[in-house]
Protein backbone atom coordinates (compact mmCIF):
# COMPACT_ATOMS: atom_id res chain seq x y z
CA UNK A 1 0.00 0.00 0.00
CA UNK A 2 1.17 3.53 -0.77
CA UNK A 3 0.85 4.67 2.84
CA UNK A 4 3.29 1.98 3.93
CA UNK A 5 6.02 3.67 1.85
CA UNK A 6 6.07 6.62 4.22
CA UNK A 7 9.29 5.92 6.20
CA UNK A 8 8.14 7.86 9.26
CA UNK A 9 4.85 6.02 9.38
CA UNK A 10 6.54 2.65 8.94
CA UNK A 11 9.08 3.41 11.69
CA UNK A 12 6.31 4.64 13.97
CA UNK A 13 4.41 1.39 13.57
CA UNK A 14 7.50 -0.73 14.19
CA UNK A 15 8.43 1.12 17.36
CA UNK A 16 4.84 1.29 18.63
CA UNK A 17 4.58 -2.49 18.35
CA UNK A 18 7.98 -3.05 19.95
CA UNK A 19 7.27 -0.69 22.83
CA UNK A 20 3.90 -2.30 23.49
CA UNK A 21 5.45 -5.77 23.56
CA UNK A 22 8.25 -4.55 25.83
CA UNK A 23 5.68 -3.17 28.29
CA UNK A 24 3.21 -6.07 28.18
CA UNK A 25 5.19 -9.20 27.29
CA UNK A 26 3.55 -12.01 25.34
CA UNK A 27 0.67 -10.57 23.31
CA UNK A 28 -1.68 -11.98 20.73
CA UNK A 29 -1.98 -10.35 17.33
CA UNK A 30 -5.57 -9.18 17.88
CA UNK A 31 -4.70 -7.45 21.16
CA UNK A 32 -1.57 -5.88 19.67
CA UNK A 33 -3.43 -4.56 16.63
CA UNK A 34 -6.13 -3.02 18.80
CA UNK A 35 -3.69 -1.31 21.14
CA UNK A 36 -1.45 0.19 18.45
CA UNK A 37 -4.51 1.13 16.39
CA UNK A 38 -3.79 -0.92 13.26
CA UNK A 39 -5.90 -3.41 11.40
CA UNK A 40 -4.90 -7.02 11.95
CA UNK A 41 -3.25 -7.56 8.56
CA UNK A 42 -1.09 -4.43 8.93
CA UNK A 43 -0.15 -5.39 12.50
CA UNK A 44 0.87 -8.81 11.22
CA UNK A 45 3.19 -7.24 8.65
CA UNK A 46 4.73 -5.11 11.38
CA UNK A 47 5.47 -7.99 13.77
CA UNK A 48 6.63 -10.15 10.86
CA UNK A 49 9.20 -7.46 10.02
CA UNK A 50 10.33 -7.29 13.64
CA UNK A 51 10.52 -11.07 13.78
CA UNK A 52 12.62 -11.15 10.59
CA UNK A 53 15.04 -8.60 12.10
CA UNK A 54 15.30 -10.63 15.31
CA UNK A 55 13.64 -8.17 17.68
CA UNK A 56 10.48 -10.24 18.18
CA UNK A 57 9.74 -13.94 18.38
CA UNK A 58 6.50 -15.88 18.17
CA UNK A 59 5.89 -18.40 20.91
CA UNK A 60 5.26 -21.69 19.07
CA UNK A 61 2.99 -22.97 21.85
CA UNK A 62 0.42 -20.17 22.00
CA UNK A 63 1.17 -18.13 18.89
CA UNK A 64 1.73 -14.95 20.91
CA UNK A 65 4.53 -12.46 20.21
CA UNK A 66 7.20 -11.26 22.61
CA UNK A 67 10.39 -9.18 22.36
CA UNK A 68 13.76 -10.91 22.21
CA UNK A 69 16.90 -9.79 24.03
CA UNK A 70 18.33 -8.28 20.86
CA UNK A 71 17.10 -4.82 21.84
CA UNK A 72 18.63 -5.17 25.32
CA UNK A 73 21.91 -6.20 23.71
CA UNK A 74 21.76 -3.17 21.42
CA UNK A 75 21.08 -0.87 24.39
CA UNK A 76 23.97 -2.40 26.34
CA UNK A 77 26.36 -1.86 23.44
CA UNK A 78 25.29 1.78 23.22
CA UNK A 79 25.70 2.29 26.95
CA UNK A 80 29.15 0.68 26.91
CA UNK A 81 30.28 3.42 24.55
CA UNK A 82 29.18 6.20 26.85
CA UNK A 83 32.47 7.20 28.45
CA UNK A 84 30.94 9.05 31.35
CA UNK A 85 29.15 5.94 32.58
CA UNK A 86 32.34 3.91 32.49
CA UNK A 87 34.19 6.63 34.38
CA UNK A 88 31.55 7.13 37.04
CA UNK A 89 30.53 3.51 37.62
CA UNK A 90 33.44 2.64 40.00
CA UNK A 91 32.45 5.63 42.13
CA UNK A 92 28.82 4.51 42.17
CA UNK A 93 29.97 1.04 43.18
CA UNK A 94 31.98 2.57 46.01
CA UNK A 95 28.98 4.62 47.12
CA UNK A 96 26.76 1.54 47.12
CA UNK A 97 29.27 -0.27 49.32
CA UNK A 98 29.48 2.72 51.68
CA UNK A 99 25.74 2.96 52.23
CA UNK A 100 24.57 -0.57 51.39
CA UNK A 101 21.72 0.80 49.24
CA UNK A 102 20.84 1.09 45.55
CA UNK A 103 22.52 3.92 43.64
CA UNK A 104 21.40 5.56 40.38
CA UNK A 105 23.00 7.84 37.80
CA UNK A 106 20.68 10.00 35.71
CA UNK A 107 20.86 12.40 32.81
CA UNK A 108 18.37 15.19 32.30
CA UNK A 109 16.62 15.27 28.95
CA UNK A 110 14.28 18.22 28.73
CA UNK A 111 11.83 18.17 31.63
CA UNK A 112 12.58 14.53 32.43
CA UNK A 113 15.41 12.60 34.03
CA UNK A 114 16.53 9.27 32.56
CA UNK A 115 18.26 6.51 34.51
CA UNK A 116 21.48 5.76 32.64
CA UNK A 117 23.13 3.51 35.24
CA UNK A 118 22.14 1.61 38.36
CA UNK A 119 24.17 -0.22 40.98
CA UNK A 120 21.91 -2.53 42.94
CA UNK A 121 22.69 -3.28 46.57
CA UNK A 122 23.44 -6.97 47.01
CA UNK A 123 23.04 -6.79 50.76
CA UNK A 124 19.31 -6.11 50.93
CA UNK A 125 16.40 -8.30 49.96
CA UNK A 126 14.22 -5.31 48.94
CA UNK A 127 14.82 -4.42 45.29
CA UNK A 128 14.08 -1.05 43.70
CA UNK A 129 11.70 -1.18 40.73
CA UNK A 130 13.83 1.30 38.77
CA UNK A 131 15.70 0.27 35.64
CA UNK A 132 18.16 1.77 33.15
CA UNK A 133 16.18 3.72 30.57
CA UNK A 134 13.33 4.60 32.93
CA UNK A 135 12.13 8.19 32.73
CA UNK A 136 10.40 10.38 35.27
CA UNK A 137 9.46 14.07 35.52
CA UNK A 138 12.17 16.22 37.05
CA UNK A 139 9.85 17.87 39.58
CA UNK A 140 9.08 14.78 41.65
CA UNK A 141 12.54 13.25 41.90
CA UNK A 142 15.52 13.99 44.11
CA UNK A 143 17.86 13.99 41.11
CA UNK A 144 15.58 16.41 39.28
CA UNK A 145 15.54 18.77 42.24
CA UNK A 146 19.33 18.54 42.60
CA UNK A 147 19.69 19.62 38.96
CA UNK A 148 16.98 22.29 39.13
CA UNK A 149 18.61 23.85 42.20
CA UNK A 150 21.48 24.92 39.92
CA UNK A 151 19.21 26.57 37.35
CA UNK A 152 17.88 30.10 37.09
CA UNK A 153 14.26 30.62 38.06
CA UNK A 154 13.47 31.23 34.38
CA UNK A 155 14.90 27.84 33.46
CA UNK A 156 13.01 26.12 36.27
CA UNK A 157 9.75 27.81 35.28
CA UNK A 158 10.20 26.71 31.66
CA UNK A 159 10.68 23.08 32.72
CA UNK A 160 7.74 23.26 35.11
CA UNK A 161 5.49 24.61 32.36
CA UNK A 162 6.56 21.77 30.04
CA UNK A 163 5.64 19.14 32.63
CA UNK A 164 2.27 17.49 33.19
CA UNK A 165 2.11 18.18 36.92
CA UNK A 166 0.27 15.40 38.69
CA UNK A 167 0.08 14.05 42.22
CA UNK A 168 1.32 10.44 42.18
CA UNK A 169 1.52 10.12 45.97
CA UNK A 170 0.08 12.19 48.84
CA UNK A 171 3.51 13.83 49.13
CA UNK A 172 4.07 14.96 45.52
CA UNK A 173 4.75 18.68 45.21
CA UNK A 174 2.28 20.11 42.70
CA UNK A 175 2.44 23.80 43.61
CA UNK A 176 5.15 25.84 41.87
CA UNK A 177 5.89 28.10 44.84
CA UNK A 178 6.28 25.06 47.08
CA UNK A 179 8.69 23.60 44.53
CA UNK A 180 10.79 26.76 44.57
CA UNK A 181 10.95 26.53 48.37
CA UNK A 182 12.13 22.92 48.04
CA UNK A 183 14.92 24.10 45.72
CA UNK A 184 15.98 26.71 48.27
CA UNK A 185 16.18 23.89 50.79
CA UNK A 186 18.42 21.93 48.40
CA UNK A 187 20.78 24.89 48.06
CA UNK A 188 20.88 25.36 51.83
CA UNK A 189 21.49 21.71 52.73
CA UNK A 190 23.69 20.71 49.79
CA UNK A 191 21.56 17.75 48.75
CA UNK A 192 18.06 17.04 47.39
CA UNK A 193 15.48 14.76 48.95
CA UNK A 194 12.55 12.93 47.37
CA UNK A 195 10.41 12.22 50.42
CA UNK A 196 8.04 9.62 48.93
CA UNK A 197 7.06 12.17 46.26
CA UNK A 198 7.48 9.85 43.28
CA UNK A 199 6.89 6.44 44.83
CA UNK A 200 5.24 5.90 48.19
CA UNK A 201 7.47 3.96 50.56
CA UNK A 202 10.74 5.11 48.95
CA UNK A 203 13.00 8.00 49.87
CA UNK A 204 15.81 9.18 47.59
CA UNK A 205 18.66 11.57 48.29
CA UNK A 206 20.68 13.10 45.45
CA UNK A 207 23.34 15.57 44.34
CA UNK A 208 24.20 17.02 40.93
CA UNK A 209 27.54 16.58 39.19
CA UNK A 210 29.60 19.50 37.91
CA UNK A 211 31.10 18.23 34.68
CA UNK A 212 33.13 20.83 32.76
CA UNK A 213 31.17 23.55 34.51
CA UNK A 214 27.80 21.94 33.67
CA UNK A 215 25.86 21.08 36.81
CA UNK A 216 22.46 20.84 35.11
CA UNK A 217 22.76 17.56 33.21
CA UNK A 218 23.92 14.67 35.42
CA UNK A 219 23.04 13.70 38.97
CA UNK A 220 23.20 10.58 41.13
CA UNK A 221 21.19 9.33 44.05
CA UNK A 222 20.69 6.76 46.78
CA UNK A 223 17.24 5.14 46.90
CA UNK A 224 16.05 3.54 50.13
CA UNK A 225 12.77 2.12 51.48
CA UNK A 226 11.40 4.65 53.94
CA UNK A 227 11.43 2.02 56.72
CA UNK A 228 15.22 2.27 56.88
CA UNK A 229 15.75 5.89 55.83
CA UNK A 230 15.37 8.02 58.94
CA UNK A 231 16.80 11.52 59.38
CA UNK A 232 20.07 10.23 60.84
CA UNK A 233 20.69 8.09 57.74
CA UNK A 234 19.76 10.99 55.47
CA UNK A 235 22.42 13.12 57.16
CA UNK A 236 25.00 10.33 56.94
CA UNK A 237 24.21 9.56 53.29
CA UNK A 238 24.38 13.23 52.32
CA UNK A 239 27.99 13.19 53.51
CA UNK A 240 28.70 10.09 51.42
CA UNK A 241 27.10 11.65 48.34
CA UNK A 242 29.09 14.86 48.57
CA UNK A 243 32.33 12.97 49.22
CA UNK A 244 31.82 10.83 46.12
CA UNK A 245 30.67 13.83 44.08
CA UNK A 246 33.93 15.63 44.81
CA UNK A 247 35.89 12.56 43.73
CA UNK A 248 33.92 12.26 40.48
CA UNK A 249 34.15 15.97 39.68
CA UNK A 250 37.91 15.91 40.34
CA UNK A 251 38.48 12.92 38.07
CA UNK A 252 36.32 14.27 35.25
CA UNK A 253 37.94 17.71 35.42
CA UNK A 254 41.35 16.06 34.90
CA UNK A 255 40.01 14.11 31.91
Amino acid sequence: MAEDKNPIQVAGRLFSALEYLADHGQTGLTELAANIQLNKSTAHRVVASLEYMGYVRQNPENGKYEPTFKLADLANRIMERVDIIQTIRPHLQKLMEMCGETVHLVKREGAEVVYIDKVESYGNNVRMVSYVGKRMPFYRSAVGKALAANMTEEEVRALWDRSAIERTTPYTITNYEDFLEALDDVRHKGYALDNEENEQGVRCIAVALDISGDNKTYAFSISVPVSRMDNDRIKKFSGYLNEVREEIDTELSRG
